[in-house]
C-alpha cells in the first residue's frame, strides 16, 4: 500500500527508520505526562527551555548549541525554507506543517538534541508568554 504520497516520501523518511534495538520497560515508566491535559505544558516547557536561533547559518548556528535549539518561523515560505536547510520534511496540509504539533515541529539532527520549529501563532497556542526570539 502505498498511501496518498503514493511512496515520493518513502526512501527519504522512511526507510531509515530502524527497529529500537534496546529492551524497555515501559511499566516502570511514568508516561503520565502524556495524558491531554498535561502534555501541553510539557511541551511548552521544553520549547521554553530551548536555545533560540536565527539568523543566517541556520543549520551551522544549531549544531553548535549544546542542547536544545528554538527555531521560530514567520509563514510556510520560511518553514519549508528552515525545512530544507535541515533536509527535513517540508509538506503542509490544511494550513499547518504536516508533523507539528499546535503548529511546532520537532525533530532532531546528527545529534540527541531536540529542535523545535515554532510557528507564528504557537506560542499562543501553548500560553507561552514573554519568550526572547
Amino acid at each position: 500500500m502505498l498511501g496518498s504520497s503514493l511512496g515520493q516520501f518513502f526512501k527519504q523518511y522512511l526507510e531509515p527508520i530502524k527497529l529500537n534495538e534496546v529492551q524497555v520497560d515501559w511499566k516502570s515508566i511514568d508516561l503520565s505526562y502524556l495524558l491531554e491535559d498535561k502534555y501541553a505544558i510539557h511541551f511548552a516547557n521544553n520549547i521554553k527551555k530551548a536555545k533560540p536561533v536565527s539568523g543566517a547559518d541556520i543549520v551551522q548556528k544549531a549544531h553548535n548549541i549544546d542542547g536544545d535549539v528554538r527555531i521560530k518561523y514567520k509563514d510556510q515560505w520560511d518553514f519549508e525554507n528552515i525545512a530544507q536547510q535541515f533536509g527535513i520534511f517540508q509538506e503542509w496540509k490544511d494550513g499547518v506543517p504536516r508533523a507539528a504539533y499546535k503548529g511546532v515541529v520537532v525533530f532532531r539532527y546528527q545529534t540527541t538534541r531536540r529542535i523545535f520549529l515554532v510557528g507564528p501563532e504557537s506560542l499562543k497556542l501553548l500560553q507561552i508568554e514573554d519568550l526572547d526570539s
